[in-house]
């Protein structure tokens, strides 16, 4: 089953309620995603320690509901 946009970005605000989320869809199919997500709670995190989190909002989806998803992460400016 495929997810919408919005269903991403609750679960991900759901963790990280400060974040902006952005997201484009790969391919029509609602499967593959690519997500920026922009939080403070990544301040002094290396990347990998802030894609972590942001898989960590996803893990009952990942790798069934949302089959891909290319993240960017960063902390605010």
């Amino acid at each position: 089953m495929p997810m919408r946009a919005d269903d991403i970005e609750k679960m991900i605000k759901a963790a990280l309620p400060d974040a902006q989320v952005e997201l484009t869809a790969l391919v029509d199919d609602g499967d593959h995603w690519s997500a920026t997500v922009v939080s403070a709670a990544f301040k002094g995190k290396t990347r990998v320690q802030q894609q972590m989190l942001v898989n960590a909002a996803l893990k009952d989806v990942l790798g069934g509901q949302l089959h891909a998803l290319a993240l960017t992460t960063r902390a605010p400016a």
